[in-house]
C-alpha cells in the first residue's frame, strides 16, 4: 500500500510514541504484538493505530499482528531516525547541559557535532566528550561541518541575535527551548518549540480542574 500524501501532525506526533513502546517491547523479548494489545498498552483504539499505520502502507497481517522488531525499525525509517542530521546546541546553561548529557540524539535520528557557549567559565569544559566551543566561532565551525539542526537553549533576550547567525550559515531547522518563536522571523524554518513553563501550567490546571471535580462530588 503506498504512503499517503498530505500526513497529519497529529499522526507524525504519535509515531515517536509507538516507536518508543516498540523498542522496550524488543528490548523484554517480545517479538509480536496485536493492534489490540497495542491499543490497551498506548490508550488509544486499535482502530486509530490501524489507521496511522495504514498512512504509510500495510503493515502486520489480520489475525497475526505485528512483528514487534520489524514495525519499530520501520516506523524509525519513517521518522527519518537513520540519516543522523548534524545537530548543534547553543547555550551550556543547567538546560543545555542537561540536554547534552542526557538526550540520547543518535537514538532519536541527530549527531550533536558541536555544543557553543559566551561564557568564559564554560568554554573548554566538555559535555559527553565534546569540547564547549565559544559562541564566536560559530561562523567557522558551520561554514565547516554544516549542522543542519541547532538546539537553541539561550536566554530570550539572546535567542534573536543567535537564531539570525544560524539562519544566514543555512539552518533551517531548530529545537527551540527559548521564550521565542524563531518561526515568527523566519517562516520558511521548521521548529519544534519546547515550552517546560507552558506543560507544567497546562499540569497545574488539571490538578485544579481535578480537585474541582471532586469538590462537586462531595
Amino acid at each position: 500500500m503506498p504512503k499517503r500524501d498530505n500526513i497529519s501532525m497529529s499522526v507524525i506526533r504519535r509515531l515517536p510514541r509507538y516507536h518508543r513502546f516498540l523498542s522496550h517491547l524488543h528490548e523484554d523479548g517480545v517479538t509480536r504484538i496485536s493492534s489490540t494489545e497495542l491499543s490497551d498498552k498506548l490508550g488509544l483504539t486499535a482502530s486509530q493505530i490501524r489507521q496511522d499505520l495504514n498512512c504509510f502502507g500495510g503493515f502486520g497481517q489480520q489475525g497475526y499482528g505485528y512483528i514487534v522488531d520489524q514495525l519499530c525499525k520501520e516506523i524509525g525509517e519513517i521518522l527519518g531516525l537513520q540519516n543522523q542530521y548534524k545537530a548543534i546546541l547553543v547555550g551550556a546553561g543547567n538546560l543545555g547541559q542537561a540536554i547534552a548529557s542526557h538526550m540520547n540524539f543518535q537514538a532519536d535520528g541527530f549527531t550533536l557535532a558541536g555544543i557553543f557557549d559566551s561564557s568564559p567559565f564554560k568554554i573548554g569544559n566538555r559535555i559527553g566528550g565534546i569540547e564547549i566551543l565559544d559562541v564566536q566561532e560559530l561562523e567557522r565551525f558551520c561554514e565547516r561541518e554544516k549542522p543542519v539542526m541547532a538546539v537553541l537553549c539561550v536566554p530570550r533576550e539572546a535567542v534573536n541575535e543567535i537564531s539570525e547567525r544560524l539562519y544566514r550559515l543555512g539552518i533551517r531547522s531548530f529545537w527551540n527551548f527559548s521564550h521565542y518563536d524563531v518561526a515568527v522571523q523566519f517562516p520558511d524554518v521548521i521548529v519544534e518549540n519546547v515550552h517546560l513553563n507552558d506543560s507544567l501550567m497546562t499540569l497545574c490546571y488539571q490538578i485544579k480542574n481535578k480537585a474541582q471535580q471532586a469538590e462537586k462530588e462531595s
